[in-house]
């Protein structure tokens, strides 16, 4: 094997390690990008779990209140009922001890008390306001005739 042969074979070597080399660090840039790009979506998913748990807490909260008031509510509604049963049952008393009660408590409503009762099944703002205007409401004092 002559020197040229040598030459050639040691260039033509040195020229696929290189290009083996080259490979290898485009390989490797792209792996450093891939890993780059999961570590910033890695960190987006962080940032996005700590507002969903963050919002999540504040439901949590919020649904804490929201049960509170509820519970709240449900006490005052059976204070009331207890409050009305009680007033019944003063009422019957009462009526059982006062004959004169009793008799005013067995006549019917006076007409304009029984009209104050009754309301046909009102649907909407609309309704009320076009039932208004044909419940013969009073007028002013001063589009009273004779004044």
């Amino acid at each position: 094997m002559t020197t040229l042969h040598r030459a050639l074979y040691g260039i033509a070597l040195l020229a696929a390690l290189a290009w083996a080399v080259w490979i290898q660090t485009l390989r490797l840039d792209a792996a450093e990008a891939r890993a780059d790009q999961a570590i910033s979506l890695l960190e987006q998913s962080k940032a996005q779990t700590r507002q969903i748990a963050a919002h999540a807490n504040r439901l949590a909260a919020e649904l804490g209140k929201e049960r509170t008031a509820q519970a709240s509510l449900r006490s005052t509604q059976n204070l009331l009922r207890q409050g009305l049963s009680d007033r019944e049952t003063q009422i019957e008393g009462l009526k059982r001890e006062n004959s004169d009660l009793r008799r005013w408590a067995s006549q019917p409503l006076p007409d304009a008390a029984r009209r104050l009762r009754q309301r046909p099944a009102i649907t909407g703002a609309a309704a009320y306001r076009d039932w208004l205007s044909r419940s013969g409401a009073l007028r002013p004092a001063g589009d009273q005739p004779g004044h």
